[in-house]
This record gives structure tokens, sequence and C-alpha cells, in this order.
């Protein structure tokens, strides 16, 4: 086979095992980020309860600001109460009286009500936050573990990207720039071999006279389809 062809098929190979080590550490990655998830959906959570206290407060403020309106109301209406004149006027007054009264009843038991939802807020809150200080722990632990990994995954990746630098400096630099320019678009696919005489990238046919010329291995061949490096492979056939 051609020394340079050789020499690329080479470098295809290390460019994809380079490639192979991000999945790696995002798989590595994967259990911190979703105890991170999990955290920003409680804090998520949190924001909403907290939300929802500050609108039940101002439900009770407003409830608080009816019963002043309410106690005022009846101490107008006992003022009224010592003017009366006639039956009419006093039936009148009681009926408003009583009217001001249920309205206290109601607005002492919505408050109570709305106080009894806040404090099941709070207890939500605290226990959400007990979620996090928890996930917190497990996710320093995990994190540390991670760096570990993560580390050694990369000290492998600096191995095999010194073999590619060392054999990038034996090579012909035109070769490569060559190289480079089909990566850039066909990325781990820029060096392919023939399969059943079609591109192993486009997979489409290859004829009669390049496929020869790929099976002689002279020269660095292209395919005329898809201008990926082509290079013939011996193909495991049934007896």
């Amino acid at each position: 086979m051609n020394k340079h062809l050789s020499q690329l098929i080479e470098i295809a190979n290390l460019d994809k095992e380079i490639d192979s080590f991000e999945p790696r550490i995002g798989e590595v990655k994967k259990e911190l980020n979703l105890i991170e998830e999990e955290e920003n959906s409680l804090n998520r959570e949190i924001e909403d309860l907290e939300s929802a206290s500050r609108d039940l407060s101002l439900s009770i403020q407003k409830n608080e600001n009816h019963l002043e309106d309410l106690s005022l109301k009846l101490e107008e209406i006992a003022n009224k109460t010592k003017l009366i004149r006639t039956e009419k006027e006093s039936r009148a007054l009681s009926l408003e009286e009583e009217l001001a009264k249920e309205q206290i009843t109601f607005a002492n038991e919505e408050i109570t009500r709305l106080n009894t939802l806040i404090d099941s807020k709070k207890d939500s809150i605290n226990a959400l936050k007990e979620q996090i200080d928890s996930l917190q722990v497990k996710q320093k632990e995990v994190a540390q573990k991670v760096e570990v990994e993560v580390q050694e995954i990369k000290d492998e990746q600096n191995k095999i990207f010194a073999q590619k630098e060392e054999l990038v400096g034996k090579m012909d630099q035109k070769i490569i720039s060559f190289y480079e320019k089909i990566r850039k678009w066909a990325k781990n696919s820029s060096v392919v071999p023939v399969t059943r005489q079609a591109c192993g990238g486009c997979f489409i046919r290859i004829n009669d006279k390049i496929y020869s010329d790929i099976i002689r291995s002279d020269d660095i061949i292209t395919c005329p389809h898809c201008g990926r490096i082509l290079y013939f492979q011996e193909e495991n056939t049934n007896p």
C-alpha cells in the first residue's frame, strides 16, 4: 500500500479515537448533570412556593384592611344607633350591623385559612431545602469522583493526540492539509474503505477503472462522487 495512504488511514483512525473520548467524558458527567438538573428543579419549586406565599400574604393584607373598614363601620353604626328615631331606621341599622359582623367572621376565617396555607407552603419549602442540602452533599462526592475519571480519560486522549502529532510531523504537510480540508466536512468519515465496490462514505458505486486503481493502492484516490479518501479493504466472504 502507498506509504502516504497508509499514514492517512492511521491518522484517520487516531482522529476517530480522539473524538471518541468526548462521549465518554459526557457519560462520566451524566450523573453529575442529573444531580444539577434535580437541584435546579427543586429550586424552581421553591421559587413557585415562595411566589404563591407572597400572593397569599397579599390576600391576608387585603382581608385585614377589610376588617379595619368593617370595624369602623360597626363604630359608625353604633353612633347612628344612638340617634335612631323610628323602627324602620332600627331595622335597617340592625341588618347593616349583622351583615358587617358576618363579613368580619368570613374575613377572620379567610385569614386563618390563608395562614394555614402559608404554613403548609413553608413546610414544603423547608422539606425541599433539606432535599437540596442532601443533593449538594452527594454532588460534592460525585464531582470528586467525576474529576478523577475525566482526568484519566483526558490523559488517555492526550496520549493518542501525542501519537497523532508525532505521525503528522513525519507526513507530507500538503497531504495533511488535503486531509484536513476533507475532514472539515466529512469528520470521521474522511478516509473510508470501499465495500462491495462502493464508497464507504456516500455508498455510491465506484466504476471499474477507479476501483482497480484503489485495489492497487499505488496512490491516494478520492471518491468521484463525494470526495472522500478511499482505500481497499479485503472483505470477508462466506465459502
